[in-house]
């Protein structure tokens, strides 16, 4: 039995601690602040108490999965783990100072892993000795429910460490892809057009973002409209991921920020979490609106293009599989579908033909379609035969 120890005991450390822990991992959480650790380790029996109570785990599972928490104030108690998962805030700089303090406690053999959702792995992994050991584990929030883990190897790291790594998780009956350590890995970068092209639509004054949500959710079937779930994400978690994704892809303009969410994090206004985003708390998103059918096509075809088109730029580049491209779509983020499935039903040729009628008529970088869609296109081909 592997000792693994999270670093960070915020909403993703307390799942990935509450996974290995339900996998009768010993498991050492540390974080520095002491009144959050205390707070941790009440909701984590909280959640097990709810759990016993819906019988999906008895009392003697739940008193089990407890005990297997330590829960450390100090951060030498992680030396002897065999894996260690960071998850603290989005700071290269403050990730790589905690790196630096691992580095001298853990053993050689010991596996340091990041849950970083968009930054460079490699470069985190040249802040340890024996980078080899490092490796990318992004996991989805809410951590133990989401099935998806996102596995992202460094430029350093081996065979072998992407090989245990995997099995561990395998075991935590997670869904695993493997990501090219690129900005935003797969699911952040494939994903960024979602709201971004949602924010420019509403920001051009061409949909509300009331119409926008209900088209999504109607037309595309998606769970929640993009300014819905932008309100649920958090604002700073996500405009944090599409400023550093922009900022990592040289300011390409496929990823440029909005002001429009720019001002709610400045605001405060983060969306669920501070009762105000988009959306104000209780405000009713579900009242249905009427939208003319032309209105809703438009919007419906021009934010769905954009995200065939970036799956379709993440197999070009070689970010992952034509097969791991789609299943973390599906899973995690809960599209209706893989989105190369999807560009097949849609029609290739289509969607070309709408991304080069928006690259003509803003004449901007974001619209120019992917080499691979055209190449498709041309040869009159899908992405599953």
């Amino acid at each position: 039995m592997q000792k693994i120890a999270v670093i960070g005991c915020g909403t993703m450390g307390l799942g990935i601690a509450q996974i290995a822990a339900m996998q009768q991992h010993q498991v050492y959480v540390y974080d520095s602040n002491p009144i959050a650790l205390q707070n941790a380790k009440i909701k984590l029996q909280k959640t097990l108490d709810s759990l016993v109570e819906k019988t999906k785990i008895t009392n003697e599972q739940s008193l089990l999965y407890f005990q297997q928490v330590n829960w450390c104030e100090q951060i030498e108690n992680i030396s002897n783990c065999d894996l260690v998962i960071e998850a603290i805030i989005e700071d290269f700089e403050i990730k790589k100072q905690i790196f630096a303090k691992i580095n001298q406690l853990v053993s050689p053999q010991c596996i340091i892993a990041s849950n970083t959702s968009s930054l460079s792995i490699t470069s985190l992994a040249a802040c340890v000795s024996h980078p080899q050991r490092f490796i990318g584990i992004h996991f989805f929030n809410p951590a133990p429910i989401m099935p998806l883990v996102e596995i992202i190897p460094a430029i350093q790291t081996d065979t072998n460490t992407i090989s245990t790594a995997t099995a561990i998780v395998s075991n935590w009956k997670k869904t695993i892809v493997q990501a090219k350590d690129t900005p935003g890995f797969i699911v952040n970068r494939v994903a960024r057009p979602y709201y971004g092209e949602a924010i420019r639509i509403y920001e051009e004054g061409i949909a509300t973002k009331e119409q926008i949500d209900q088209i999504m959710r109607n037309e595309g079937g998606f769970r929640m409209g993009p300014f819905e779930l932008m309100d649920f994400i958090g604002h700073d978690v996500n405009y944090a991921v599409t400023e550093t994704v922009w900022k990592a892809f040289y300011f390409n303009s496929k990823y440029t920020p909005s002001f429009s969410q720019k001002r709610l994090v400045e605001a405060g206004y983060l969306g669920k979490k501070t009762g105000r985003g988009f959306y104000i708390e209780n405000e009713s998103k579900d009242k249905l609106i009427e939208v003319d059918s032309e209105l809703s096509r438009t919007v419906f075809e021009r934010i769905l293009c954009m995200l065939l088109h970036e799956a379709a730029d993440a197999l070009y580049y070689k970010i992952a599989s034509r097969d791991d491209i789609d299943m973390a779509m599906a899973k995690g983020v809960n599209y209706p579908k893989g989105l190369l499935q999807w560009a097949d039903d849609f029609g290739i040729e289509k969607c070309v033909s709408i991304l080069d009628y928006y690259f003509d008529y803003y004449h901007e970088e974001r619209y120019r379609c992917s080499v691979l869609l055209r190449n498709m296109a041309n040869d009159r081909i899908n992405f599953y035969n």
